[in-house]
């Protein structure tokens, strides 16, 4: 609530992303930008943080060797210049050696956004963050994991302004057509 009366405020003066970037918040917290306000970010569940693990397990074998490499949600997403986003997995491709990279808190021109979803943030996460990331020119995949049923939905650019919208397909896994890969379900959700 409070964040809302301070978006509304004609005093506050919404901050930067680079503000934002620029910031310690000498804490474990996590927090994300949303339209220039910070909000804390609630911790996941073992389910969520499982499934996020297994998956970039599979991504860093499976990309090993390419020009792309999976992050986790350490690292940021500029959405805008009011917003950055966590993504629980992204893909970036042809970026700069690692070495150049040890002070990057954002990269540039993810390909693939993949999002764990929880009771609590699925709303928001195939609402707005949906919208935003599909805003993003280089973005060609973006999914969804659903926990709680053991399901997938995967969101595949078609064209500039076209998407198609696989919804919670079953046991197909991920495609990412734009990698010539698919996750398969049984790696996002195993046990051991």
């Amino acid at each position: 609530m409070v964040s809302w009366v301070m978006r509304h405020d004609p005093a506050y003066r919404p901050i930067t992303a680079d503000e934002f970037l620029a910031m310690d918040f000498g804490t474990d917290k996590k927090f994300e930008l949303d339209n220039g306000v910070i909000y804390m970010m609630t911790g996941g569940t073992e389910p969520h943080a499982w499934v996020q693990g297994n998956i970039l397990v599979w991504l860093r074998h499976k990309l090993r060797g390419t020009s792309c490499r999976p992050y986790g949600s350490e690292m940021a997403l500029r959405v805008s210049d009011i917003d950055l986003r966590y993504p629980d997995i992204s893909i970036y491709c042809d970026q700069p050696p690692r070495d150049m990279l040890t002070q990057a808190k954002t990269l540039d021109n993810p390909k693939v956004i993949v999002e764990i979803l929880s009771r609590t943030t699925a709303t928001f996460d195939q609402g707005t963050k949906l919208e935003e990331y599909k805003s993003i020119p280089s973005v060609q995949t973006i999914a969804f994991v659903d926990t709680a049923n053991e399901m997938c939905r995967t969101i595949e650019r078609q064209s500039p302004i076209g998407w198609m919208d696989s919804m919670f397909s079953g046991q197909s896994g991920i495609p990412i057509p734009s990698l010539g890969v698919t996750i398969p379900h049984s790696e996002i959700f195993a046990l051991d």
